[in-house]
């Protein structure tokens, strides 16, 4: 028996999520294994009511479930980045995910936006630090609103933190049998990224079947889109990892496919659709939910569901292959909740 917490967020979180968990309700009773769901409150709205974030408690019972599912954080009524520091920061943070999993990978080519270039062409993963750099928050205002105004933030990293993402993307490589890891940084600018370089040398010498590559983060945004296939594992820093896979995401034909794994391998880990929470669509009915579905099938590999999240992600293939789902957007020509349905019958009909 899986647990799962679930969080759905604000916007068009809950929506899209709802899709996500029906398509895992139907791989469920399809493929014989039992999950329990709790779902939490937290949002922006529950900010708006109770003048609350959410308190330590919610933290440390997270780490008595075994995979987190989280729609969207963000609400133009709240101060920017509040909510989303305090929930999707801070799960992130307080349960040491320590890796962010992208993959980049274009199902179907007329989603792509680049002339030429076929699935076969767009298929990366990003290994992205996820507890570090800049995002640690050190830093701060000096003197604000006046001319002599300061405002520093610190880049942080650590041989630790550095390392275990290093070797996370090597063996990911060797447990995938990609060929290729590239270590995106910008060393020869940033002197403190020397320790990445170094890093990325020193375990690289424990697998010498796999290449290295090297790329600083300039060049690399310029590869990504003149010759996408020479990326097959990417690691970086949080905020490089943090800007590179939102550009990997239009590669894949945008934002409505894209999905993320925040991990700590053997422990509770957290997935989620990258998008943002779209407010002006909420209630709608119109948002894509495959990012989210695409998300459901992400926890449920890292569950060792493997069989159900590959039905889940060759169906989504299907459908936009078929161009029965014919874009990524809310110009899809489906509701949320029929496409939803759309991805449920195709897994059906698999069986």
């Amino acid at each position: 028996m899986y647990r799962i917490a679930v969080v759905k967020g604000d916007g068009i979180g809950p929506e899209v999520v709802n899709e996500g968990l029906k398509v895992l309700k139907a791989v469920s009773q399809l493929d014989g294994f039992k999950y329990e769901l709790t779902e939490y409150p937290y949002n922006s709205e529950y900010y708006l009511t109770k003048k609350e974030l959410p308190p330590e408690s919610f933290f440390e019972e997270l780490k008595k479930f075994d995979a987190i599912y989280l729609g969207a954080i963000g609400d133009p009524r709240v101060e920017p980045g509040l909510v989303e520091r305090a929930i999707i920061a801070g799960i992130r943070f307080k349960l040491d995910l320590y890796i962010n999993l992208r993959p980049i990978k274009l199902h179907a080519e007329h989603l792509c936006p680049l002339k030429d270039k076929k699935p076969p062409d767009i298929d990366f993963v990003v290994v992205r630090e996820n507890t570090e750099d800049l995002y640690t928050g050190l830093g701060g205002i000096f003197k604000k609103g006046t001319a002599d105004e300061v405002a520093i933030q610190e880049m942080i990293f650590t041989r630790k933190g550095t390392e275990r993402a290093i070797r996370y993307a090597f063996e990911l490589a060797k447990t995938q049998k990609r060929k290729k890891v590239t270590l995106v940084d910008k060393a020869n600018a940033i002197r403190a990224m020397d320790i990445w370089t170094r890093t990325f040398e020193e375990v690289g010498k424990e697998y010498p079947d796999i290449e290295k590559d090297h790329n600083y983060v300039d060049a690399a945004c310029m590869w990504m889109i003149k010759n996408p296939e020479s990326f097959d594992v990417v690691v970086t820093n949080n905020i490089f990892g943090d800007i590179i896979t939102d550009l990997g995401a239009m590669l894949q034909g945008g934002m409505g496919i894209a999905a993320s794994g925040n991990i700590h391998p053997g422990k509770v880990s957290m997935f989620e659709p990258i998008h943002g929470s779209a407010p002006k669509y909420k209630g709608l009915n119109k948002a894509n939910p495959l990012a989210a579905i695409s998300a459901c099938a992400m926890m449920l590999d890292f569950l060792g569901e493997k069989k159900s999240a590959t039905k889940i992600e060759k169906t989504i293939e299907l459908l936009l292959v078929t161009k029965k789902i014919k874009s990524l957007g809310t110009d899809s020509g489906y509701s949320t909740t029929e496409i939803g349905d759309l991805v449920v019958n195709e897994i059906l009909k698999s069986k």
